[in-house]
C-alpha cells in the first residue's frame, strides 16, 4: 500500500522512523536489532537514507596522496528490499540528486521496480563535504523537482533517452518530499521556500515530511502557511529526541534549526550525556503529545542513534 493511503486510513496516531544503511563492510544484524525494538509499536513505514560518494585522500606506495571517490554507506536499495521482505511494511528509500547522475537514478528506479518497492522520498541532498555550495555531478539533477520529473517520466513508461518501455508497470512510484518549518538554509526567505515546496507538490508529491524541529509552534505556523498557498497534502512532522549534550550546538549548526530557550537551558545545565538524554526524551514526549492533541495523524522520528529513546517516547504516547 502507498504511504499516503496508509496515512489517510489511520484510525489512531501512528509513527514512522528513519535508519542508516550499515557502513561499508558491516553486517545488517545490528540494523535489524534496532528495528526489532520498534516493531511492537506498528510503524507505518521505514525510511532508509541514501549517501553520496565523497572525495577522500589515500596514501600511495611512493608516499604521496591521491584523491579518490568513496561511499561509506552503500546499499540503500538492498537495505530497503531486506526490510520490506523481513518485516512486511513499506520501506521508503531516499532518492537524492546529490552525487548521483540521472542514469544512476534510472538504474535505481529499475531495481526498485523489480523489487516491488514503490514508495520513495525524493530529496536534493546535501552538498559534498569538499564544496562550499551544492554542485550537481555531471549529468545530475540540481533540484528535487527535476528528480520528480524523472520519476514521473518513468511512471509514464519512458526511459531517460525517451525510449518507451516494452511493459509499463502497474507498480508506479509514489513519493514524498521534504519541507522546512524554519526555512531551508539556502532559501532567501520563507515565502520563496514555500513557493518551491508548492512546485514540488504540484509535480506529484503526495505528502511532505518536515526537517526536524523542536518548537511545535513553528510546525503549526508552517502548516498554516502551506494551507494558505494551496498545499493540501499531509505534512508529517519530523522530530528527534536529543541523546547527548553536544547536540545542543551540533544540531543547530548542521541542520539549521533553533532550540527553544527552555530546552537549551535544560541541556546546558546537564552534567553528562545520560541527563541530556533524559531531557531530550522528555522534550520529545511533550512534542509528540502536543502534536497528537492538535490532530496530527502520523509522526516521523529521526531515530538515527536514538532507537532506545524513540522506543521510550512511543511507550508514553501510543
Amino acid at each position: 500500500m502507498n504511504i499516503i493511503d496508509r496515512i489517510n486510513d489511520l484510525k489512531k496516531p501512528a509513527f514512522s522512523f528513519e535508519i542508516l544503511p550499515p557502513l561499508k563492510g558491516k553486517g545488517i544484524s545490528q540494523l535489524f536489532s534496532n528495528i526489532d525494538k520498534l516493531m511492537e509499536y506498528a510503524p507505518l513505514y521505514v525510511n532508509i537514507t541514501s549517501h553520496r560518494s565523497e572525495m577522500v585522500f589515500v596514501s600511495t606506495a611512493d608516499g604521496l596522496y591521491k584523491r579518490i571517490s568513496e561511499r561509506s554507506r552503500p546499499g540503500t536499495v538492498a537495505v530497503a528490499a531486506a526490510i520490506q521482505q523481513k518485516y512486511g511494511i513499506p520501506a521508503v528509500p531516499h532518492i537524492i540528486c546529490s552525487g548521483f547522475t540521472k542514469t544512476e537514478t534510472e538504474y535505481a528506479l529499475i531495481d526498485l521496480n523489480f523489487l516491488g518497492i514503490n514508495n520513495l522520498l525524493l530529496l536534493r541532498g546535501d552538498k559534498a563535504k569538499h564544496e562550499n555550495r551544492f554542485v550537481p555531478v555531471e549529468n545530475g539533477h540540481s533540484y528535487a523537482c527535476e528528480l520528480e520529473e524523472q520519476v514521473n517520466m518513468f511512471n509514464n513508461g519512458y526511459f531517460l533517452d525517451g525510449t518507451k518501455m516494452d511493459i509499463v508497470s502497474d507498480n508506479k512510484f509514489t513519493y514524498g518530499v521534504a519541507g522546512y518549518p524554519e526555512k531551508h538554509d539556502e532559501a532567501p526567505n520563507m515565502d520563496i521556500d514555500l513557493t518551491y515546496l508548492k512546485r514540488k507538490v504540484d509535480l506529484g508529491a503526495s505528502y511532505i515530511v518536515t526537517q526536524m524541529f523542536f518548537d511545535n509552534e513553528k510546525y503549526f505556523n508552517f502548516v498554516k502557511r502551506c494551507r494558505e498557498i494551496g498545499i493540501t497534502v499531509p505534512i508529517i512532522p519530523g522530530i528527534k529526541p536529543i541523546i547527548n549534550k553536544n547536540q545542543l550546538t551540533v544540531l543547530p549548526k548542521i541542520f539549521h534549526v533553533d532550540l527553544p530557550n527552555d530546552l537549551a537551558k535544560e541541556l546546558a545545565n546537564c552534567q553528562d550525556n545520560d541527563s541530556a538524554k533524559q531531557v531530550g526524551q522528555e522534550w520529545c514526549i511533550m512534542q509528540s503529545r502536543e502534536l497528537i492533541a492538535h490532530g496530527v495523524k502520523s509522526i516521523h522520528f529521526y531515530s538515527l542513534n536514538a532507537t532506545e529513546s524513540v522506543r521510550n517516547v512511543l511507550k508514553e504516547v501510543l
